[in-house]
């Protein structure tokens, strides 16, 4: 089975400049893994253990994003790929779905594609679904459980918040999954030294179907960031001494100040 699983490198801090598009500076910035990323990669691994084939990695970014590919060859993938281009800069949800599915065409369309639920840069949750459009394959969101895989098929059940749906899809298929499906393995030596040499090609706009420019980056993106800037942090800090029942009513007193709880007047 040929299983690709989509990943994202992420600033590791939210000390994150801001260019005039609106859109994250990430060059030069310390990055890792998205962490619902790490679930999609164990699944796809899980997978391959049961049913045999490859796991391979796509991610969009710039050259430095060659580092979250070295960092699931460390886990255990088998190959990787980096769509980056310039005219990829600045894409919405929408434009990014769209590079990513255009990128798998051209690297070959697997079985099956598992992404993590969201990103912990953007937060949509919608990339997943969007390239299952795109690539018109089925698709299951909010993963928490596999059921049942085989070589034709695989059984899923869907987290639906007040209910859990079982869902049964013929590859090929797409699915994102929850961050409590499998615990993640740690990233290996072994694997770090056995991959050290292994390629990772960057594939760019030259090497896609779709030549039309007006479907990526800022160009294809539907919506347009109003404005975008670095959460305020307060150092500010409080000791208090005293009794327990002191303490308490000190306590539930500043609650109130904040209004995170109300009180009676």
């Amino acid at each position: 089975m040929n299983i690709l699983v989509c990943i994202k490198q992420v600033p590791e801090t939210n000390e994150v400049e801001v260019d005039e598009n609106g859109s994250l500076v990430r060059d030069g910035v310390d990055s890792k893994m998205n962490p619902y990323d790490l679930y999609a990669l164990e699944t796809g691994l899980r997978i391959r253990e049961q049913v045999g084939g490859q796991v391979s990695v796509v991610t969009m970014g710039p050259p430095q994003a060659q580092a979250v590919v070295r960092e699931a060859y460390m886990m255990g993938a088998d190959a990787g790929y980096v769509f980056s281009d310039r005219k990829f800069a600045g894409a919405d949800v929408l434009a990014t779905a769209y590079t990513l599915s255009q990128g798998i065409k051209a690297v070959g369309m697997p079985d099956l594609i598992i992404c993590g639920r969201q990103t912990t840069d953007g937060d949509t949750a919608q990339v997943g679904p969007a390239i299952a459009e795109y690539l018109g394959i089925p698709h299951v969101a909010w993963m928490r459980e596999l059921v049942k895989v085989d070589d034709k098929q695989l059984t899923v059940a869907m987290d639906m918040a007040n209910s859990v749906e079982v869902v049964r899809m013929q590859f090929p298929c797409l699915v994102t999954v929850e961050k409590d499906i499998f615990p993640p393995r740690l990233p290996s030596y072994r694997k770090k030294l056995a991959s050290a040499d292994r390629e990772i090609p960057l594939v760019c706009f030259a090497d896609f179907i779709d030549q039309d420019e007006s479907r990526y980056g800022l160009r294809g993106s539907a919506t347009q960031v109003e404005q975008i800037f670095n959460p305020e942090s307060s150092g500010e800090q409080e000791l208090w001494r005293g009794s327990g029942p002191e303490l308490k009513d000190r306590l539930l007193a500043k609650l109130k100040e904040l209004k995170f709880v109300q009180g009676e007047e």
